[in-house]
């Protein structure tokens, strides 16, 4: 793998006072085991490691045909990936949309920023996930530290006021304050790490993706280095931060922030204005969140052509989807998918799913 810039590695480095005590334990506990089960409902099972304990760590790499140069343009930038959580094996989603945006990009690099892994020189852990990603020379995998991501933003000081008290939606409001300063920082395209990538994205800029008539979202990111629209976000971020309040500093940061921008007063008023651009549901968003089970569903070539005819990448809803099996030679249309789109994590999959 080629040596990430240096700004990348910079940022990438971690009585009645026995009354009064018994309430205080049952407290403690309650609270404890509540903090526990929304973790987990958010991040998932610990998941990982269960999920990958019959499969060897190793897989043998695809023979990748060599890319061949689009035009005498330089590459676009950085296509990032980020987990905010400490979990350093990827699943299947994960290493399918890794593998998909690689496939998509072989010019591009493709960075997949992980929280949970050591900084300096250590070797990154043999999983499986790991393993397979390694088989793409455009995609470098890296310790992500969010200090310094936050770092000469307005988001530094909520960071630093933020690890002293516990909020129910930690994880989901660090990778939203993480997707914003990276493009603001570092520009490129962000992606969730359950999207499945069907076509090139490089000419999309200064673009995000509308969810419904309602609301944007920013699973997708795609924008120029300092843009004001980011820098905007990030001073939203700050201004009405509530970290009580699921999507907030989220989808609801977004279309706020759009609608400032655009000055509108709802979505169905603009979709593109002083040089951003809301794309429509079908580009990143064709299956709303409320019909996820549908990617669990048989379907015909014929039909998954039209569906995702007007379609960039597409959003698993992973939230709602995580621990749905499925098989991976099915006709299901996240199986179809996969076999198409990241043939080697499809692979692994059929010896375990």
């Amino acid at each position: 793998m080629s040596r990430p810039p240096d700004c990348l590695l910079r940022l990438l480095r971690g009585a009645p006072r026995q009354r009064v005590c018994t309430l205080f334990i049952i407290s403690f506990k309650f609270t404890f085991f509540v903090s526990v089960m929304i973790y987990w409902r958010i991040a998932g099972e610990p998941g990982g490691q269960r999920e990958f304990s019959n499969l060897p760590a190793d897989v043998p790499c695809p023979r990748l045909v060599p890319p061949t140069p689009i035009s005498s343009t330089p590459p676009p930038g950085n296509i990032f990936f980020l987990e905010t959580s400490d979990r350093t094996n990827p699943n299947f989603l994960f290493m399918c949309s890794v593998e998909s945006a690689a496939r998509a990009h072989p010019e591009s690099r493709v960075v997949v920023l992980m929280k949970g892994l050591p900084g300096g020189n250590a070797s990154l852990p043999r999983h499986l996930g790991l393993s397979l990603l390694g088989c793409f020379p455009n995609v470098h995998v890296l310790p992500l530290d969010l200090e310094e991501l936050f770092r000469d933003t307005p988001l530094a000081a909520w960071y630093a006021a933020r690890r002293r008290r516990w909020e129910p939606y930690l994880l989901p409001v660090l990778s939203d304050a993480s997707r914003i300063a990276l493009m603001w920082k570092f520009g490129g395209i962000y992606l969730d790490t359950d999207f499945i990538v069907l076509k090139s994205l490089r000419n999309l800029t200064n673009t995000l993706g509308t969810q419904s008539r309602y609301v944007l979202n920013g699973a997708f990111l795609a924008f120029e280095r300092h843009h004001e629209f980011m820098a905007l976000c990030m001073r939203d971020f700050v201004a009405h931060y509530n970290g009580w309040i699921w999507g907030h500093q989220g989808p609801q940061l977004l279309t706020r922030v759009f609608k400032k921008w655009c000055s509108v007063r709802s979505l169905g008023d603009s979709h593109a204005c002083r040089g951003v651009t809301a794309l429509p549901c079908e580009a990143f968003y064709p299956i709303p969140w409320q019909n996820w089970k549908k990617y669990f569903e048989d379907i015909s070539p014929q039909e998954l052509r039209r569906l995702l005819n007007a379609t960039y990448a597409v959003h698993v809803w992973n939230r709602k989807s995580q621990g749905t099996r499925f098989k991976a030679t099915s006709r299901a249309l996240l199986a179809q998918l996969h076999a198409r789109y990241c043939p080697t994590t499809h692979e692994a999959m059929k010896m375990y799913l």
